[in-house]
């Protein structure tokens, strides 16, 4: 069996305000869906949570 991706970090906490974890940036749709994802799909996702988390701070 091959290893999930997976861009946690083990804090999990949700933000009020943007509604993402404070921890990988995700959303709670996209940490439900995470181990129906594709690769592919968790690989694009990530991709964008440096940019989203960084946005967030600002």
């Amino acid at each position: 069996m091959t290893a999930v991706s997976t861009p946690c970090i083990k804090i999990c906490v949700i933000d009020p305000v943007s509604k993402l974890c404070k921890g990988c940036g995700r959303t709670l749709a996209e940490i439900a869906q995470w181990g129906r994802l594709s690769e592919a799909e968790r690989l694009a996702i990530m991709a964008v949570l440096p940019k989203r988390l960084a946005d967030r701070r600002a």
